[in-house]
Parts: structure tokens; sequence; C-alpha cells
């Protein structure tokens, strides 16, 4: 039987680095050589083809010794890898997560293919929240080492959590092919018509001598932008823009598109039966519903769970879907006739014009046969976020809240305190409304749409909305 001591040649091959006896090569590390570590080349070339073949390139100098920079790897980044190459460990746990996928890049970069592959598994496993917060810098540092299979993982956020990168600071670096590879995603979780309005942001990114208004614009102006934006726009999923979105977002540029295409666009809206010589290129699978994506009902699920921090993986909820209206119907009545007796529903719209994500909880029941006030220290109100709004907004019910769920059918009328008002035909009749109210904690609408307390005289019509679209989900435990 092989008895393994590993331990004892780990600590002896530990001490023959800290003392640097008969060392042969120096390799400075950090810019100007900011630390200098004494190692021996028989000992790293064994555990690195990287290090073998840069000593085969340098000569020795007078002191019998090879020189070796590393000026873009930090000295802290080497001190763990130069102990791991010495002694076959590395300690992650007290590790930061910026500081790990650091050493991740240097590892590969070294050609430490266990440590590489050690490090990868533990950002698959227990790194997904700090990846999908700091998925750009990740998804263009492995995009630019297509050896990195972290680049995997990266992927995984894209679908998961779109916004990571196109809400990032340094969205608008991207290289045009890492920008390319994910618009061909078909699971992206992210309207079609919000993918288009990033991409052209990200153009004009590119050439900054664009005019700031649209109306100062040349036909060279244009074609500088369509020029920067070809490989892109191959990708829009375009005739699965709603019709209000292309008259809105992509009218006003299309000099950016082919006439053929552009034509067949708006066919498309006034004929969808007319065949079309276009390309149509396959919907996107949104997985949750067209308002919200997975990455929305993580954040609505850890609510539900009263969390701090927001899940970002393994829903423990499933969200069943009861009512959306453009399949049920836009009255208020139709919620009432499908959830009655329900529980644990939530309630999501879409706002006319603003294009604003509203919602609310309910743990109760709703009836509809009663006018009631229900009392509840569970229900929240929330607004989501999307791109005009960088944070989702949520908002509790107060304890002991005698009004936070008022379950009207006769009045054709549910609300949430005052905090979500909706009433009558949510998209013909401009009805909804948010007030200041007691009851939540906080409003979800920015002070221009809420409207005062006092409804003596009625709600003031700049204060009401309409909705394009809404879902009502049932809340269940995913079963395990």
């Amino acid at each position: 039987m092989e008895t393994q001591l590993h331990d004892r040649l780990s600590n002896d091959l530990t001490q023959l680095l800290k003392s640097g006896v008969n060392y042969d090569i120096s390799i400075e590390v950090g810019e100007d050589g900011a630390n200098i570590y004494k190692v021996h080349s028989i000992i790293l070339q064994s555990r690195s083809p990287y290090f073998k073949n840069k000593f085969d390139e340098i000569s020795f100098n007078e002191n019998h010794v090879k020189v070796l920079k590393l000026p873009n790897i930090s000295v802290k980044v080497f001190d763990v890898i130069i102990k791991y190459i010495y002694s076959g460990k590395v300690l992650l746990e007290k590790l930061e997560n910026s500081f790990i996928f650091d050493l991740l890049v240097a590892s590969n970069e070294l050609e430490l293919d266990e440590l590489v592959e050690h490090l990868q598994s533990n950002f698959v496993n227990s790194n997904a929240s700090w990846s999908s917060l700091n998925f750009a810098q990740i998804y263009r540092t492995s995009y630019q080492d297509k050896n990195l299979k972290i680049i995997r993982v990266c992927n995984n956020i894209i679908t998961k959590y779109p916004n990571a990168i196109f809400e990032s600071k340094n969205f608008y670096f991207l290289p045009e092919d890492a920008l390319v590879s994910i618009l061909k995603q078909d699971d992206l979780q992210l309207e079609e018509s919000r993918i288009w309005e990033y991409v052209i942001e990200w153009g004009k990114a590119k050439n900054p001598t664009l005019p700031n208004s649209l109306d100062k614009w040349t036909s060279d102006n244009f074609s500088s932008l369509k020029k920067t934006l070809n490989l892109c726009l191959q990708h829009i999923r375009y005739f699965n823009i709603p019709g209000e979105d292309v008259v809105k977002k992509i009218y006003p540029y299309q000099q950016l598109l082919e006439n053929q295409l552009f034509l067949d666009i708006a066919s498309k809206i006034m004929a969808p039966n007319v065949p079309i010589s276009s390309l149509v290129l396959p919907l996107r699978k949104l997985t949750v519903t067209d308002i919200i994506t997975n990455e929305h009902a993580l954040e609505i699920s850890s609510w539900i769970d009263k969390q701090e921090k927001t899940y970002t993986e393994n829903n423990p909820y499933e969200f069943k879907l009861l009512v959306k209206g453009s399949r049920d119907g836009f009255d208020v009545e139709t919620i009432y006739n499908i959830c009655d007796a329900v529980s644990n529903t939530v309630i999501v719209l879409k706002v006319e014009d603003t294009g604003e994500i509203l919602g609310g909880f309910n743990p109760l029941e709703w009836n509809k046969d009663n006018n009631l006030w229900k009392n509840t220290d569970d229900s929240f109100v929330f607004s989501l976020k999307i791109a005009n709004l960088k944070k989702s907004i949520l908002s509790r019910a107060f304890k002991d809240n005698t009004w936070a769920i008022d379950n009207c059918p006769r009045d054709s009328s549910l609300s949430f305190g005052k905090a979500l008002c909706l009433k009558g035909n949510l998209k013909t009749e401009k009805k909804g409304f948010c007030a200041v109210c007691g009851g939540y904690s906080k409003r979800i609408r920015s002070d221009e749409f809420i409207t005062p307390v006092n409804f003596l005289s009625g709600v003031s019509p700049e204060f009401l909305f309409s909705v394009e679209e809404y879902v009502v989900f049932k809340i269940l435990p995913k079963v395990r």
C-alpha cells in the first residue's frame, strides 16, 4: 500500500521558497518591479508550461540568474500563486471575491491548469451574486481569453441577469464581438425594444461626435452609426417588437435599417398574415412573462421571504400565471373572478406611456362577493428596476395595517391601501393611481405621479394611468 506524505514535502518546499537558497530566477512582480521573488526554475518549470517557455527565452545575467518581469500581476496575487506552486495549497475562505477573480485571471495567464480549474469551480458554486454584480468586468476579461472557461458562467449570468451587463457603467466599453455574442442568445431575458435601445446607446458611445439632438442628425451621422452597428443590427428580433415601440423607438432611426427590412416591419404591424421577404429570427424565450424576467421574479421572491439580500439563483417559488390582460381581459372584475379564494398572489402591471413596472403582493385570499378591507403586515407594493429606474423600490405594509388590502369587487376596484389603486378596465379606462398613503412605507412612483391624500374632489387626471399589460401570479413553493 502506497503511503502519502504530502504535508512534509509541502512544508519543506515552502521553507525553500522563503529562504531563497540556490535560487536561479528573479521574478519582478507589479509595476516598476514592486516586489522581487527569488525562486527556482526547476520547480516553476515542472509546475507550469508558461514558466518553462519563458525561462527558455531568457539568458542568464552576470550573476547566473535569469530575470523575469510580470508587471501586470499584483504582488498580493502573485504571493498566493507562488506559495501554491511550491506547496500545492491555496486558502480561499478569507479572500474577497474580486481578489479571487484577479487570482483566476493571473493563474490562467501563467497556465496553472489545476489552480484555474479549482478557482473556476469556486466561482460557479459560490460567487453567483458577486458575479452578477460585476458581470461586465468578468465578461470582458473572459471573452478576451477564450481559454478561460469561466465564460460559461458569464453566459448563464447573461440569460438570468441581463441588466448586470446592459446597465453596467462598463457596458459601453464592451468590444463589438462580445456584444454580438450576447445578442445572439435566444434566452436573453429582456424585452426586444429595450435591447434595441441599449444597442443604439452602445453605438452612440462609439461615436461621441454625434449631435445630442436627433433633429440635428445628418445622413452622414446615420451612416456612421449604421457602420458601427452593422453586425449588432443583424441580431435584433425586430418582428417581436410591439407596434407602438416600433413607432417610438425604431422609426426615428429607420435610416439604420435596409429599406426592405423597415417596410417588412411596418407590413407585419399592419397586415400580420401577409408574407414578407426579410429574415424573421425566432422569438426570445422569456421564461416568466413578457413583463417580468427571472431576475425580477427572484427579487420578488426575496421580498416575500423578507430577505435582506436578493436571491440570485435557485428561486424557492414557482410563479404560476393565473391572469394575463391580453389573454383574459383587462377588467378588474376578471381578476376577482379568476382569483376568488386564492391567496399569495402577485399583481404586476406595465404602465402605459412611462413603461414603469408596478405591482403588489397579497398574502390573503381575494373575495369576489364582498367589499372588504383586509388587515395584513405581509403585503407589499413595488416598482421594478427597468432602464429608467436603476433600482427597484419596495414598500411594505406597516404593522397592524387595517387597510392594507382594499378588496372591492362591487366597485370594480382593487387597492393596496392607497399606495397602488386599480379600477375598472385597466387598459381602456385611465383610472389607476398611486397616492400619498400612510399604510405603506414608501412611494413607488416619483413625486410627479403621486396624487395628494384628499380624494373628496376626485383624483386629478395628471395622476391617473392605464396599463399596457398586466399579469397575476399564484406564488407556490417549489417541490424539491
